[in-house]
């Protein structure tokens, strides 16, 4: 049933809590910020209507403490909560809690959380959708002899993964069967002490792949869209470092292709809100579903700048009930890049926390940057080290290479290390302009 929303709290921080912030107001609606301890200090409270002090500086006491949020919504009167990426934006028991309280979730069903969640699962849902997808388990693994059987029945190499695993946590590559033993058990270990569940899975491993993922929008009338692809392959510990929409990578033939599957996986799910399915992208261009992410992406802003949507507004339309722009009132148009811009040393990636003592930021014709950092701002050391994302836009890839290039050498902060002098650095790399990479490419890069 359709209701407006009219206050809506933000259960995050930093750069994505001052997004969603702006777009809340924008669309004349109030907006309520929860904060802990940590973040007191940060400019974007004095823009909210209401901030609410949740806890302490600590995530588990403060933005993961349910009952503290939950609480902060309901002393506000807010109407919904906005979860953002991370804290608790793939909870399914916050989800279902937040229906319990007659407060709305901007996001997906409970259910559709909990197909995706299990990627093991998740993979064979996808399969009766008619999504292609990799060789491997037919579900969790039993054991270490299962394990075995498998590699061996589909062929070394493979990959070991956490079934609820994400960022690169709980997954091992394994050459041969002499390894196997060791890379389970390390995998098992590793699952049980990032995401509390120990149970695996194994694909065939795609060796110099490509990470292709498709921004996906669906409503409550069946209706789903797209808002076109972006290529994230730039990784460091499968942590994504630049994403750029569209993949130049494929044609236009492979790229509908994969914006169709996407389209119609999202129809199957009876998917509400924004999504993200992501892909990898074998050496002769085949395409396979690898994991969806029932949430905001860091990278949607890349997705908006090549189309005109402000996604969050449309994540919150949605939630009040309302339909979808049809898919051919949305046109693509040009390049867009983003660089994240991390508290962190350029080489070994080490976070740098502190104060920031000089921040002069890039400006010009399509050029964005999403931070609520500034100068004299102390970055808490308790939390993600992202400070910012950098967004340009150009006519083509050449164009928005060089904007990108342009506006990182303007951006100058000091006080902390960050990671502009790495992107500084492959925006000048003739692999980077030349599209001559994979996933992997960065284990080996020297700078």
């Amino acid at each position: 049933m359709a209701k407006e929303l009219k206050r809506i709290l933000i259960a995050n921080r930093g750069e994505i809590a001052l997004r969603a912030l702006r777009t809340i107001k924008q669309m004349g609606k109030e907006a309520v910020i929860v904060y802990s301890k940590g973040d007191e200090n940060a400019a974007y409270l004095d823009l909210a209507d209401v901030a609410v002090c949740i806890g302490p500086e600590k995530s588990s006491e403060s933005y993961l403490n349910i009952p503290a949020v939950i609480s902060a919504a309901e002393l506000t009167q807010s109407d919904a909560i906005f979860p953002g990426y991370g804290f608790l934006s793939e909870n399914q028991n916050f989800v279902e809690i937040c229906k319990y309280h007659d407060i709305k979730f901007i996001g997906p069903s409970v259910e559709v959380m909990q197909l995706m969640a299990d990627k093991s699962k998740a993979k064979q849902v996808m399969a009766k959708a008619g999504v292609p997808t990799i060789t491997g388990s037919d579900g969790a693994l039993k054991d270490i002899e299962h394990a075995k059987k498998i590699a061996k029945e589909i062929g070394y190499p493979v990959i070991i993964k956490a079934a609820a695993g994400g960022g690169g946590r709980g997954m091992r590559i394994v050459e041969d069967e002499s390894y196997i033993e060791n890379a389970f058990l390390a995998c098992e270990s590793e699952a049980i002490s990032a995401f509390g569940d120990g149970t695996l899975y194994m694909e065939k491993y795609i060796k110099s792949p490509r990470h292709v993922e498709v921004q996906i929008l669906g409503d409550s009338f069946g209706n789903a869209i797209h808002l076109g692809e972006r290529d994230c392959s730039l990784q460091r510990r499968h942590q994504k470092l630049i994403e750029e929409s569209p993949a130049i990578i494929l044609d236009e033939k492979q790229r509908q292709k994969l914006l169709d599957v996407a389209v119609k996986a999202a129809k199957f799910l009876g998917y509400e809100g924004a999504g993200t399915f992501e892909f990898l992208v074998d050496e002769n261009k085949n395409f396979y579903f690898m994991e969806m992410n029932t949430r905001l992406q860091v990278e949607h802003c890349v997705s908006e700048m090549v189309s005109g949507i402000d996604i969050i507004e449309q994540m919150i339309r949605v939630a009040e009930g309302k339909p979808l722009p049809k898919q051919e009132e949305i046109t693509l148009r040009g390049h867009a890049i983003e660089c994240r811009i991390t508290a962190e040393d350029p080489v070994s990636f080490l976070p740098s926390p502190g104060k920031i003592q000089k921040w002069i930021a890039p400006g010009g014709k399509d050029v964005r940057l999403d931070t609520h950092a500034y100068c004299n701002y102390i970055i808490p050391p308790y939390y993600d080290s992202m400070i910012g994302k950098l967004i340009v836009w150009g006519e083509n890839r050449q164009r928005a290479i060089a904007k990108m290039r342009q506006a990182l050498d303007e951006f100058e902060v000091s006080g902390v290390k960050t990671t502009i002098e790495f992107h500084r650095k492959m925006m000048r790399n003739e692999d980077f302009i030349n599209n001559n990479y994979d996933t992997k490419y960065l284990e080996n890069y020297k700078g």
